[in-house]
């Protein structure tokens, strides 16, 4: 199967998902592809295509719909009515959803830790895992350090890494911790028109912190690149003062860790983060919303009209803060900032999933080892919460406990489905529509899936490189029979093809301005 560069997609956000914006359906881009389906039915019909799949029901953000789906080099090349055009290889969709590949637009994959310790896996098992999923598609993040370092030597160095070892597509975020003159003036606008159009920055954390004459630093040079701002809101001193008054109390364990990071410290950022970017009218999206009162801000931004995005994960939409109240060796696998919350807040997202307000679920997949000394107790056995390595696993995941959470229980449609694992990531990040939707003329990354299977997941199942999952045991209706990246067959019931999802398979994806 050939494998096909992309280039520079210069796409519009303006057909974004939720928040009264405009339907995918009214979109220029969909009558073209209507007219191409319409065009191209009767001259297919008469000759063969490299695969086709057969009886399924095609599911995209704006619409369902029964359809046989073409493929050839790597590309959707037809949506025909059933049995209308053969195909060299076949494969049988009956009874299963038809649906674009996921877009994880927020993972961390082989990243230095900012918070202790070593990410565990690398490019390979990630994707892998990725795959085997149901995600065709992530952006995680390249590192910069404070003390004066550039950001283009760690691009260079990260993109060598994923070359050498992703299985499907990718682009990446920037991180940057130290806006210096060279990085904003020259670094960054070199780096964006190269076709990396995201900038990630943090408001806590010690080793990537930014304050506010900083983040109005790298608002302004994201406008002037025409790159879209990621934030993790916390309020960094606020959650400092917290931990010192906790430790002195000798209050160290990890149920702790949420009570020095209560709602209001991401509820204040997030309202200051909205604040400053609508001072300069530059694009952001706030990562991984937890709470109500953050989720309320970011609701009554974009009805004034600011251009504020915003993503949840499904820990939030599934864990509490219980789950830290127990023994370090237990409450770690479920330590991550912000932190969990409650039940109130979780109904509270699912709201404002359903409403639009948030308008993706990413995995922000953070991936420690509980074993060895550089995972989750890379301090020792006996460290307070605030040594311990933040983060959970869940790339392999993020899509079955979405749709179980979200379909089977009745929360979302299938339609919200698609926007919220795939679409309105890849609309955001200017992938879309060549990833995003089963469509002609979009890659074929595309997932069949069955809606009424039952998994219990473990970690046996479970293909990312870590030792653990924090998902060990949780029930999912609804589950990936087969995941294709560009026309090839990645995975099978959930267990990817090693032979196929080769190192180095993935190809970096070039992201245009966002306008």
């Amino acid at each position: 199967m050939s494998r096909v560069f992309r280039g520079l997609f210069l796409v519009s956000r303006r057909g974004l998902i939720g928040g009264g914006l405009q339907p995918p359906h009214e979109l220029p881009w969909a009558r073209q592809h209507l007219l191409a389906r319409r065009s191209f039915r009767g001259e297919a019909s008469q000759q063969s295509v490299d695969r086709v799949i057969r009886g399924g029901t095609v599911v995209n953000a704006g619409g369902v719909s029964r359809a046989d789906v073409a493929i050839s080099a790597g590309k959707i090349v037809g949506l025909w009515d059933p049995a209308t055009v053969p195909g060299a290889d076949e494969v049988d969709a009956s009874g299963l959803l038809v649906m674009p590949g996921g877009v994880d637009s927020h993972a961390h994959i082989a990243q230095p830790s900012s918070s202790g310790g070593r990410m565990a896996g690398d490019w390979t098992t990630a994707t892998r895992a990725a795959a085997a999923g149901g995600t065709t598609t992530v952006i995680p993040f390249s590192t910069q350090d404070k003390g004066g370092s550039g950001v283009t030597p760690m691009v260079e160095a990260y993109l060598d890494e994923a070359a050498a070892g992703a299985c499907i597509d990718y682009s990446i975020h920037m991180i940057v911790s130290d806006p210096t003159d060279e990085v904003v003036n020259t670094e960054l606008p070199v780096l964006a028109a190269s076709g990396l159009r995201s900038i990630k920055i943090f408001m806590t954390y010690p080793k990537n912190k930014v304050g506010d004459a900083e983040i109005l630093r790298v608002l302004q040079c994201a406008k002037e690149c025409q790159a879209v701002v990621c934030v993790h809101a916390e309020n960094h001193d606020a959650i400092v003062h917290l931990t010192q008054a906790l430790i002195a109390q000798g209050k160290i364990g990890t149920k702790y860790h949420a009570w020095c990071k209560p709602p209001e410290v991401e509820r204040e950022a997030v309202h200051r983060i909205i604040t400053l970017a609508e001072l300069l009218d530059q694009p952001i999206q706030v990562f991984h919303v937890t709470c109500a009162g953050a989720a309320d801000e970011i609701a009554r931004a974009q009805a004034r009209g600011v251009r504020v995005y915003a993503e949840t994960c499904p820990h939030y939409l599934v864990f509490t803060a219980a789950e830290l109240d127990a023994p370090s060796a237990v409450g770690a696998r479920f330590l991550c900032s912000p932190a969990l919350r409650t039940h109130a807040d979780q109904d509270a997202l699912w709201s404002h999933l359903a409403r639009g307000t948030i308008g993706n679920v990413t995995s922000d997949h953070a991936p420690y080892n509980l074993e060895g000394p550089d995972g989750k107790f890379w301090a020792g056995e006996g460290a307070d919460f605030s040594q311990i390595a933040n983060g959970m696993a869940g790339i392999q995941t993020r899509m079955a406990v979405l749709f179980s959470e979200g379909v089977s229980k009745g929360r979302i449609s299938l339609e919200q489905f698609v926007a919220l694992s795939s679409t309105n990531a890849a609309k955001l990040f200017g992938l879309y529509p060549a990833k995003g939707a089963v469509a002609v003329g979009a890659d074929a990354d595309i997932v069949l899936w069955d809606p009424s299977k039952r998994v219990t997941i473990t970690h046996d199942l479970i293909c990312d490189g870590v030792d653990h999952t924090p998902w060990e045991g949780v029930e999912v209706q609804g589950w990936p029979a087969l995941t294709l990246a560009r026309g090839e067959v990645m995975a099978t019931d959930g267990r990817v093809d090693e032979r196929v999802a080769a190192p180095g398979r993935g190809h970096l994806l070039h992201r245009g301005p966002f306008e």
